[in-house]
């Protein structure tokens, strides 16, 4: 057995490649339970990828079989409704998890230098996942998976001179139509989670390249022993390997807890309406997007204008790319920063939950009001940054982790 591991290894480095990667990768010893969020990101992405491939096999990407196909992979495919509430379940498992990996990033430095690409190419998986979830929220071909995606995208019609020449490129058709649901079913089996993968393997490159972010945001090389190991560090596996055990294992048994009682999640993880078949003739009482999509489309519908609605919504979402150079604090994590910092990070939050209710319930004055409102405190935490970052009076940071 040596023998042909070393022969394998000699043509396929793979014994360098795990030790540099897990057995003699140094990550700091004070990870926090804030740290299980992108081990977690990993596990749903193959559970997305597996049950994805499962469902292919029986779903019919037409306008006129795709809804009778997920009824059919319901009701007739031997174990059909687990692989599909998996999937679904998975989906806004998915973006929970890459919420709260984010707000990790966000709440300890993680973005700053020498992590800039790290969080790039984070964030670029973030968007590429927006694509895949609103291309796979098409396909079962239900009243909310039409009119929901009539709507999103029109968006792009609000575009100046190119905007209808660019939803009709879009749809492939005036009207989203089965051309429509087929080239998002390509896009979506296809296409994105190749690009997804790709990206999850540079973010694991960069990070393991640079080295990992910990809580007091401690550089762990700059303190090494003799032998050029870090003095705050420990290896990877068996350490972590074995330690995220635990958290997989919580988070499995919630994640199957959802799956076998609650799969719909009171109608946020699937909508009563996307329970009738798609029809271009009646048109849903309230139509609103998955509730991963909601603080954006509360941030859209608050903004009068359409193509300023538009500018805004995807401002949003581009601002978090520029973030590792908007932030002037000499300290990384929250724990040694002021407290302008703080309270910022305390309104980013609220303002984001808020959004997030405000995007699934039927807008009045009142709530338009209030989405405007928190659509200037989001936008205030990123451009107000340079300012308060700096002027703050931070706390001095160890130079040795704390635990």
């Amino acid at each position: 057995m040596q023998k042909l591991i070393k022969w394998v290894d000699d043509r396929l480095p793979i014994v360098d490649a795990f030790e540099n990667h897990m057995s003699k990768y140094y990550a700091p010893k004070n990870f926090n339970v804030w740290y299980i969020f992108g081990v977690l990101s990993m596990l749903v992405l193959v559970n997305q990828l597996l049950t994805g491939i499962w469902l292919t096999m029986s779903y019919n990407p037409t306008s006129e079989g795709a809804f009778a196909s997920v009824e059919y992979i319901m009701r007739d495919v031997e174990y059909g409704w687990l692989l599909r509430y998996l999937h679904s379940t998975g989906a806004s498992a998915f973006f929970l998890v890459i919420y709260l990996h984010m707000f990790r990033g966000i709440m300890y430095g993680s973005y700053q230098k020498p992590r800039e690409l790290i969080w790039i190419f984070g964030m670029t998986i973030y968007l590429v996942l927006m694509a895949e979830g609103f291309m796979g929220y098409l396909l079962p071909w239900g009243q909310m998976s039409y009119w929901g995606a009539q709507v999103i995208v029109n968006l792009f019609g609000a575009i100046p001179y190119i905007g209808d020449d660019l939803s009709l490129w879009i749809r492939g058709d005036y009207l989203i139509s089965g051309v429509t649901l087929n080239r998002f079913f390509a896009l979506h089996v296809v296409a994105l989670p190749i690009v997804i993968l790709a990206l999850v393997v540079l973010h694991i490159l960069a990070l393991h390249t640079v080295g990992s972010n910990n809580p007091d945001g401690i550089e762990i090389k700059q303190n090494k022993d003799e032998n050029g190991i870090p003095l705050d560090g420990i290896p990877f596996h068996p350490y972590y390997s074995v330690h995220d055990i635990v958290g997989i294992v919580v988070f499995l048994f919630v994640f199957c807890g959802v799956v076998f009682f609650f799969p719909e999640m009171g109608g946020y993880f699937l909508e009563k309406p996307n329970f009738e078949p798609a029809n271009p003739l009646k048109t849903p009482d309230h139509i609103a997007p998955v509730w991963y999509f909601t603080p954006f489309y509360a941030m859209l519908r608050a903004i009068p204008d359409a193509f300023l609605g538009v500018v805004v919504m995807g401002g949003a979402i581009a601002i978090l790319f520029v973030l590792p150079w908007l932030d002037r604090s000499p300290v990384k994590s929250i724990r040694y920063k002021g407290m302008f910092s703080k309270i910022a990070l305390l309104l980013l939050i609220v303002s984001f939950v808020i959004l997030g209710y405000l995007g699934v319930v039927v807008a009045t004055p009142e709530r338009t009001l209030l989405a405007r409102i928190l659509t200037a405190v989001y936008f205030g935490f990123f451009i107000l940054m340079p300012w308060y970052s700096k002027i703050e009076k931070t706390k001095p940071v160890p130079k040795r982790v704390t635990g």
